[in-house]
């Protein structure tokens, strides 16, 4: 990589906010099994303190040299349901804390991997581990969890879409006293991927090597200042922008991939060139939106604009590395994007249209606050309604809502860093729970057979 090659790069490093959102570092727990929960957790201590020793100083040395804002560095692990069941444990909430007693050592922001795959049914380990969510994401600070529910392959667990409505209510009503930022650290998934450095879902695949290094960039500002500069041209010379945007976006994830790689002696694995926004003014991705004609983002035309934006990107990305991965896109996060809070403030965005948004986006509905009193079983449809669309779109789709306790629509929420404000979003006041309570697996498409 040529360094003189990204000074428009840095450029827009340093007037567009474009950064490196997250190094993230996979490592592999399949070698921390053990029958006695204790020594399993040693191992895993062990091996999370020694692999990621060097992580945030590498990140923080890059970052100085090349003057690219990386702004966190992460850790995913295997699924400690795979872990965990291999002990004759019956509760993972101390797994939930050697993984965040080992984030912290090393410095990391975040570490996922307090993970289930049950998308086609349980194993103990499964069982164990989503009992254990509430308590463990309440007790826990760095730890992220994710649950995997549905897949193309396989069709939809509506067992574990009916549970994961109860489990949402716990961890809210088990860290209340924080606005239940406990969901925040928890998604459900349809089509999971395995590299995904993003959390709150990340977690490392099984099908992964014992280590690696990916890396998630992050620039809605860049494409929409990119897009002011063609301002009233047709929808080809806006596509054709994004993708050149997203190409020199990408480019710098690899730089920063690359030599994190080098300097932690750790195969590179991915770059997620998702357009990951935040809270704060010139980095949101519903601005891109409006820059393209709609008054605000939610507004009719917004679901055809999203598609635009995220196919662009990845004929981009895909141009300017080898390995991308992970989601790859646009992120739509109602607390964490400035456009999104304001026209959800103003009565342009509904929970029904960023499902519908959710159809052409990286992932689905995210960070979303809704009233405390929120019925599980009409949390558990809207997980249904996201897992339908990935499993028939064969794309990951995802949800991560907040039902807040002791707080309705006309409140709001402030999460703080990142996770940003939220206002309290109206839900469909219907009854589901008489379609949740069937139970059983919807099945997989038609498509899905493929061999």
């Amino acid at each position: 990589m040529n360094i003189n090659k990204i000074t428009q790069t840095i450029e827009m490093i340093e007037k567009e906010k474009l950064d490196v959102r997250t190094i993230t570092m996979g490592i592999s727990l399949l070698d921390c099994c053990d029958s006695d929960g204790k020594a399993a957790r040693d191992k895993i201590y062990e091996k999370i303190t020694r692999k990621a020793e060097n992580l945030v100083k590498t990140g923080e040395d890059i970052e100085k040299e090349f003057g690219i804002p990386i702004i966190h560095k992460r850790i995913s692990v295997t699924p400690i349901s795979l872990i965990g069941g291999a002990s004759s444990d019956t509760n993972y909430v101390e797994f939930a804390k050697i993984l965040d007693k080992a984030a912290k050592t090393v410095g990391v922001n975040f570490v996922g991997g307090f993970s289930a795959l049950v998308h086609k049914g349980y194993s103990k380990g499964d069982r164990i581990l989503i009992d254990s969510i509430p308590e463990a994401l309440s007790e826990t600070d760095l730890v992220c969890s994710s649950v995997n529910i549905g897949s193309t392959r396989s069709g939809i667990n509506m067992n574990a879409v009916k549970q994961m409505g109860h489990i949402i209510k716990s961890t809210a009503e088990l860290t209340k006293n924080a606005d239940g930022i406990g969901c925040a650290k928890f998604v459900v998934f349809a089509n999971a991927v395995e590299d995904n450095p993003f959390m709150a879902g990340a977690f490392h695949g099984v099908g992964e090597a014992d280590c690696v290094i990916n890396v998630g960039v992050s620039g809605p500002g860049v494409v929409k200042c990119a897009l002011e500069k063609v301002k009233g041209a047709t929808f080809d010379v806006v596509a054709e922008t994004i993708k050149k945007t997203s190409f020199k976006i990408t480019r710098m994830g690899q730089l920063v991939a690359n030599e994190a790689s080098k300097r932690l002696d750790i195969p590179f694995g991915i770059v997620d060139l998702s357009l990951a926004p935040t809270p704060f003014v010139g980095d949101s991705v519903a601005h891109i939106l409006e820059e393209m004609g709609l008054e605000s983002c939610g507004t009719h035309g917004t679901t055809a604009a999203l598609a635009l934006l995220n196919d662009a990107v990845k004929k981009g990305g895909v141009m300017a590395c080898s390995h991308v991965g992970g989601l790859s896109g646009a992120f739509i996060p109602v607390s964490e994007d400035i456009g999104m809070i304001n026209a959800v403030e103003k009565g342009a965005l509904s929970i029904d249209k960023l499902e519908a948004m959710t159809c052409v986006c990286s992932v689905g509905l995210d960070m979303i606050a809704i009233p405390g009193d929120t019925p599980a079983a009409t949390i558990s449809a809207m997980i249904a309604d996201e897992a339908a669309i990935g499993v028939i779109n064969n794309k990951t789709t995802a949800i991560r809502v907040i039902p807040v306790p002791g707080k309705g629509v006309g409140d709001s929420v402030e999460f703080g860093g990142l996770l940003g404000r939220a206002p309290i979003m109206a839900v469909n006041g219907f009854s589901s729970e008489e379609f949740i309570n069937r139970g059983g697996r919807i099945p997989a498409p038609i498509h899905s057979f493929k061999n």
